[in-house]
């Protein structure tokens, strides 16, 4: 059984790693955009509009990563069982991935993060992915249909913690 608190461990370190990137982005580009060789030369030259505008996408980015950090550090793990309702922090196993010892876990950011722990191959989704969506509310045993694009995924839950 996989260590919830190890996978947020494991998620919070690899999104703290994707925020210093964007911190390191978003200073070159800020850099880039206020640097003299940036200043227009002809109405036609657009490199400090440019510059600007990446800027503030990598800002963007940064309170992005930070707000996913926040929201997995103020997550509280609960245990759920037999007679849960699958909600955020849930550990999910399909039928179909019981044999490979696939896990889905719900949380609140960092959609598509795959890691390993202890033998456990762990996708991170979020409630707003179709998978997500699939899985929230339901219970042990019960039946899911997800579209993968033009391929129907049916299959049940077997294991929820």
């Amino acid at each position: 059984m996989p260590n919830k608190k190890k996978l947020v461990d494991l998620v919070v370190t690899s999104l703290s790693k994707q925020l210093q990137q964007a911190i390191d982005a978003a200073n070159e580009a800020h850099a880039a955009a206020v640097d003299d060789q940036s200043v227009a030369e002809t109405q036609y030259d657009t490199l400090a509009i440019e510059a600007s505008y990446l800027a503030e996408g990598q800002s963007k980015r940064v309170m992005e990563f930070q707000h996913a950090i926040d929201t997995y550090k103020a997550l509280e793990l609960i245990e759920f069982n037999n007679d849960s309702f699958i909600a955020l922090g849930a550990l999910v196993q399909l039928s179909a991935d019981a044999e490979t010892n696939h896990w889905f876990f719900i949380g609140p950011a960092a959609g598509g993060f795959r890691g390993q722990i202890a033998q456990h191959s762990i996708t991170v989704i979020t409630p707003q992915s179709p998978m997500g969506k699939a899985l929230i509310g339901k219970q042990l045993d019960d039946d899911i249909e997800v579209m993968r694009g033009s391929n129907k995924l049916e299959d049940y839950i077997v294991t929820l913690k």
